[in-house]
């Protein structure tokens, strides 16, 4: 979860996500050492690997911080998958093809890993898309396109909750509460905090800038988190989310929550990383080395997912190449080549090896109408659909409140348990 997408998640054809703890834990804000993780502290299982019929496979490490017990479990409980977007700027092919594919491709293996034992949350992260400049007449408007577009590539309703962040308030509430836990100095070293307060100009940077990250750990610990999809550039929020939990579960969980009235125990889970398979990152159309993104300055470097199919043959046509002969994946001196071959590949549902055979002896001129052809028949029917959501106010207006309906009932009761922990007076 993050600036541009919380969901920085990345499935391909024949690839499957995994479940990893690989984020490392240190000694802050003077706690304890016995409060962060040891060797003797890690309870780890590392033959937790499940499967499921549609192939999809996943480790998973559990961890308890000593000072208080897990939160209660069993069979019947389902584990909870969350992450979200922000509403700015256009939905690119790298968005889909990084993310929302993946997202899609959770839905099934939610329903047949362990008997439908996992749930998912999908929301519209809208108020952290206040922390730099925005224009207020279109944080609406792209608010409810965001959520059609992605109900159009397919995320179902019906077994994921998709709500708008800002229409459940305790993810406010509960970022109050963690900012009152967090070391500034935790914040003063997130990466993405000096890059963007350097461009956006240094000390004229709302102080939202700096607390993003304690609103998204509030983001995914209010829902008792068991899994949080995340990319590269989202790995250290996510740690500081987790060491956030322990910090909190330390000093107000346990015997301290108990003696209040509370039943005891870890006031939070502390959630596990889904790291997205290595492989199909989608690269600018105008610089091979470059990601895709929405915030380059030239429109002609990306696809859009609403692209007409004149501007996308015509995106295509005028897309950056080579003079080499033949077409050929991983040739560093080629990362075009590499990148519009993995487009098509990922596109066309193609194994590698198959596209590989298909194009080696191709030209460009061969080739960008098959990749055009491709693209224009793949976006079709998510475009058709986005239309149809579109018109249909009623019916988005009822998708995002009853999923904001479902996730403040579970919201509520972590907000409520927080409350209670840090000895607030409750009405």
């Amino acid at each position: 979860m993050g600036r541009a997408l919380l969901s920085h998640f990345l499935i391909v054809s024949n690839s499957s996500p995994r479940l990893v703890s690989s984020l490392k834990c240190r000694s802050r804000g003077g706690l304890p050492s016995k409060y962060c993780k040891t060797p003797g502290l890690i309870r780890q299982n590392r033959n937790l690997a499940t499967h499921n019929g549609c192939g999809f496979r996943c480790y998973c490490n559990v961890s308890l911080s000593e000072p208080t017990a897990p939160v209660a479990s069993s069979s019947s409980v389902k584990k909870r998958i969350v992450s979200g977007v922000q509403p700015t700027g256009s939905i690119h092919l790298g968005n889909y093809l990084g993310a929302i594919k993946n997202w899609i491709a959770l839905q099934p293996f939610c329903d047949l890993m362990l008997q439908n034992s996992y749930e998912t949350l999908f929301f519209i992260v809208d108020l952290h898309a206040i922390t730099l400049p925005y224009d207020t007449q279109q944080l609406s408007k792209a608010t409810r396109e965001t959520a059609a577009i992605y109900l159009a590539c397919g995320i179902d309703n019906s077994k994921a909750s998709v709500f708008v962040q800002s229409h459940v308030r305790a993810h406010v509430e509960l970022m109050w509460l963690l900012s009152s836990a967090t070391p500034i100095g935790w914040l003063n070293k997130m990466i993405q905090f000096k890059e963007k307060s350097h461009k956006a100009g240094g000390e004229n940077v709302g102080v939202a800038l700096l607390t993003y990250p304690v609103l998204m750990a509030s983001d995914i610990l209010l829902y008792q988190s068991d899994f949080v999809p995340v990319g590269e550039d989202q790995k250290q929020h996510l740690e500081l989310t987790r060491e956030l939990a322990e910090r909190v579960n330390y000093l107000y969980g346990g015997r301290k929550w108990k003696k209040l009235g509370g039943r005891g125990g870890a006031i939070f889970k502390v959630p596990e990383p889904l790291i997205p398979p290595a492989g199909a990152r989608v690269m600018s159309l105008t610089d091979g080395l470059s990601k895709m993104s929405k915030s380059a300055p030239s429109d002609q470097s990306r696809i859009n997912l609403l692209d007409p199919k004149d501007v996308i043959a015509n995106k295509i046509k005028r897309c950056k190449t080579d003079s080499s002969a033949g077409l050929e994946f991983d040739n560093l001196e080629r990362p075009e080549c590499n990148n519009l071959l993995s487009i098509y590949q990922l596109i066309s549902g193609k194994t590698k090896g198959e596209v590989a055979e298909e194009c080696q002896n191709m030209n460009w001129g061969t080739f960008k109408p098959l990749l055009t052809d491709a693209l224009i028949e793949h976006l079709h029917p998510i475009q058709v659909r986005y239309e149809e959501i579109m018109s249909d106010s009623a019916y988005l207006d009822k998708v995002l409140a009853d999923g904001a309906a479902k996730a403040a009932d579970i919201a509520d009761a972590t907000l409520n348990n927080v409350y209670q922990a840090m000895g607030f007076l409750r009405r």
